[in-house]
């Protein structure tokens, strides 16, 4: 019997290879992780979401490494985001 397994992460795809597509999303802060408040903004709504500067990207993003300046403190929906997956798949082909 063949088991065929789907939805792993796709080898190709790392960070280290991507332009940071999924640091200009809309990022809601729903549990308490440690995200410094000057990386906190209010969405329409009053909801806490990750700022993002003028240039839409989110403002712990490091323009120079486009790297995490927050890594070990950044929101659930950022740790939940995984590498390679269909989500991130679809970011990278959107702004390829």
């Amino acid at each position: 019997m063949t088991i065929e397994v789907t939805n792993l992460p796709d080898p190709e795809v790392t960070c280290a290879k991507c332009q940071a597509c999924c640091c200009r999303l809309e990022v809601m802060i729903v549990t308490d992780t440690g995200v410094p408040e000057e990386h906190i903004a209010a969405d329409a709504w009053g909801g806490q979401v990750m700022a993002r500067l003028d240039d839409g990207w989110c403002s712990a993003l490091d323009r120079d490494t486009l790297m995490c300046t927050i890594y070990e403190n950044r929101p659930w929906i950022c740790r939940e985001f995984e590498m390679g997956s269909y989500e991130c798949l679809n970011e990278y082909n959107e702004n390829t």
